[in-house]
């Protein structure tokens, strides 16, 4: 149970004080009763309507955000766009978050949140979340590529990478598919093998795919059977 101002202050688009106020004002139902108290409490998944208008209340939310080149996967910098600038400050105050990040100038599937314990399951290597990215490259990948991947490469400053996988494609294209996210990894991977990355796109996080109707700098919430899809992956990698 949470207090009517707290639970439609969770929306963003209210402070707590301006909650109380619509609360004492006769605007606001919750569940279907209409609210005076503002200390009134009532369940957390109850329907909340301002003016007749239903507001989303839920304690966490979830985004997808196609994200475009020249943006930072950061909530805060002082020099440059961050993917929060590309949300209204209504969802900015509800304290969201990317989950995990991409290069400034790498594009495609990010997720922001402000559920912690969603957003760790998602980054940790010990979840296995499959990412999958769309890479150009300099130089057409092949099967000795795909094999290196596979066995796990270990990069120019020693760092050790897990088994991945790559499929090469036509026109110096490929795909890689990687379980952690060490720093700049799918890059130096390929760096790694001789094929330096132009391009770089996420495309899927797991189960989850990229919706195709984002353009770059787009975003939608997620709905709650995809927030599951991202801990289901029919790719196998190995190791």
């Amino acid at each position: 149970m949470t207090r009517a101002d707290k639970l439609l202050a969770r929306s963003g688009l209210y402070t707590r004080s301006e909650a109380r106020g619509l609360i004492r004002a006769g605007r606001v139902t919750i569940g279907g009763c209409t609210v005076s108290k503002p200390e009134d409490k009532f369940p957390d998944g109850a329907a909340v309507l301002v003016d007749g208008s239903e507001v989303n209340c839920e304690e966490f939310r979830y985004f997808m955000l196609s994200k475009p080149a020249g943006i930072l996967s950061a909530t805060d910098d002082s020099r440059a766009r961050t993917v929060l600038d590309l949300f209204p400050p209504e969802l900015r105050r509800l304290g969201i978050a990317p989950v995990g990040r991409l290069d400034k100038d790498t594009t495609g599937l990010l997720l922001l949140t402000n559920d912690g314990d969603f957003a760790h399951r998602v980054i940790s290597p010990k979840s296995g979340v499959v990412k999958r990215y769309l890479a150009r490259t300099a130089v057409q990948t092949g099967p000795e590529d795909a094999e290196a991947f596979a066995e796990g490469l270990t990069l120019a400053d020693g760092t050790r990478c897990l088994p991945a996988r790559l499929e090469p494609l036509e026109g110096c294209r490929c795909l890689v598919y990687v379980r952690e996210g060490k720093y700049h990894q799918v890059k130096r991977m390929l760096a790694a093998v001789g094929k330096p990355c132009l391009e770089l796109r996420r495309e899927s996080i797991g189960g989850l795919e990229l919706d195709p109707a984002l353009g770059e700098g787009e975003w939608r919430e997620l709905r709650q059977f995809e927030r599951s899809l991202v801990f289901n992956s029919s790719v196998y990698i190995g190791g």
